[in-house]
């Protein structure tokens, strides 16, 4: 569609430019998270915290990326995803200010115990950026016709999770240059630039503009239509939870995001102690077969969400849990380091292609409520990555770290051979959707 037709109706932006928005909104939310993850140590050092303590710190961040994206994402369905996702943004920043204003004046010699329930409230905060994930993929696919949502949403997540793989290969330089502070300094200016480049181009798509303007809902879809829009929301926030909580499909892509990206994040975090405590690899060397892996399955996700614009969302999670089966085999069995490398490039491959696959479906099956299937899916979906760690950890735990670190892989053949079950169902029932 022109520019000039989007001046006629008073639309700012267009769907590139709410697709760089949402993209670098999602990218600079991981900065918060990212650093703090790396630097808890510093605080259990500075403060003395028992490994609970530092495990429910880790966690908090996690618990409001994952916990928020349900209301966030289903926010975007009245509005279109500017104020959820500036909300989310400033929340980090607080978060992140919080903390260089901890650090100025406790760390590290007068931090103690007592400001330990501040320190997991800045860290529930710093989480609200990678809540953004939900809020931003709503937006994009409001935006972009159903022909180009796969390659739209592919692009978005897939150069958004770039941000935890760049920052941990530029982490350890800025924390030995600048200090802590001067880390915390630095990632907060990229977050707050972030913010302003979103606040300048990133809008809603045409109809909840239109809606702002006084422009009736049914003469406003009609607009929107003429302007390329395809899909539209269904109702209130909550009508929007409700809806998409009622159609049995979106707990399907719910388990199916459990596996890809609630995988995907257990495996960021258990791959570091794996290749440390199983293979005899060094802390550096670890963390950079974790950003691998982090970076492989992000830029995947570009290809796989075009690929799943060809053939199909399912076609392409059945090659994407099936290539996640296959890996995880490969781990279970893997002695050496080069076998265990294959292993993981193919898992990565695996949950890169099935993440963009399941939001490639998500607007297919649940087109009036995207917003609210996208909080579900992508809020409960991220919840794998807290379930399947210590999962693993008993494996090493009860069969000691030879046997364990392998077998724990079996977890993954587990949930691929669950998820191609939910994709045959389906896609098997697809033709009695499209007849309804």
């Amino acid at each position: 569609m022109s520019t000039e037709a989007f001046k006629k109706h008073r639309i700012k932006s267009n769907p590139a430019e709410a697709l760089i928005a949402a993209t670098i909104g999602f990218f600079v939310g991981f900065a918060a998270v990212a650093l703090f993850n790396v630097t808890a140590k510093n605080f259990k050092d500075a403060m003395g915290l028992d490994p609970v303590q530092v495990g429910l710190l880790v966690a908090m961040p996690m618990l409001s990326g994952s916990l928020l994206r349900i209301p966030f994402s289903a926010w975007v369905d009245t509005d279109g995803g500017r104020k959820p996702m500036l909300t989310l943004l400033t929340m980090a920043i607080v978060g992140l200010l919080g903390l260089i204003a901890l650090i100025v004046a406790y760390y590290p010699d007068r931090l103690n115990d007592g400001l330990y329930p501040l320190l997991l409230l800045l860290g529930f905060l710093a989480g609200c950026g990678i809540a953004t994930f939900s809020v931003g993929i709503s937006m994009v696919a409001y935006w972009f016709p159903q022909h180009r949502q796969g390659w739209a949403l592919g692009t978005y997540a897939g150069v958004g999770n770039l941000a935890p793989g760049i920052f941990t290969f530029l982490l350890p330089a800025a924390l030995a240059g600048w200090g802590l502070l001067g880390a915390y300094v630095a990632w907060t200016g990229l977050l707050v630039l972030g913010t302003l480049v979103f606040i300048v181009i990133g809008f809603g798509a045409p109809f909840f503009q239109l809606v702002k303007h006084g422009v009736p809902r049914e003469e406003a879809i009609a607009i929107a239509r003429e302007l390329g829009q395809e899909i539209f929301p269904a109702g209130s926030v909550l009508e929007t939870l409700a809806i998409s909580a009622r159609n049995w499909r979106t707990w399907v892509l719910v388990a199916l995001y459990f596996t890809s990206f609630g995988g995907f994040l257990a495996l960021t975090a258990w791959l570091p102690t794996y290749w440390r405590e199983f293979h005899q690899e060094p802390v550096r060397t670890a963390a950079y077969l974790t950003a691998y892996f982090s970076i492989l399955a992000s830029l995947i996700r570009v290809w796989g969400g075009s690929l799943s614009d060809r053939i199909g969302g399912e076609k392409t999670a059945m090659l994407a849990f099936g290539s996640v089966l296959l890996g995880a085999l490969v781990m279970v069995l893997a002695q050496s380091f080069p076998l265990a490398f294959l292993g993981e490039t193919i898992i990565g491959l695996g949950m890169g292609i099935g993440n963009a696959a399941v939001f490639k479906m998500v607007p297919f099956y649940v087109p009036d409520a995207v917003g609210g299937a996208s909080g579900w899916v992508g809020g409960l979906g991220a919840f794998g990555g807290f379930v399947v760690p210590p999962i693993m950890g008993f494996f090493v735990k009860e069969l000691g770290p030879a046997r364990g670190y392998p077998e724990g892989f079996t977890v993954y053949i587990a949930l691929g051979v669950i998820a191609l079950l939910l994709v045959w169902l389906l896609q098997s029932t697809r033709r009695f959707y499209k007849a309804a």
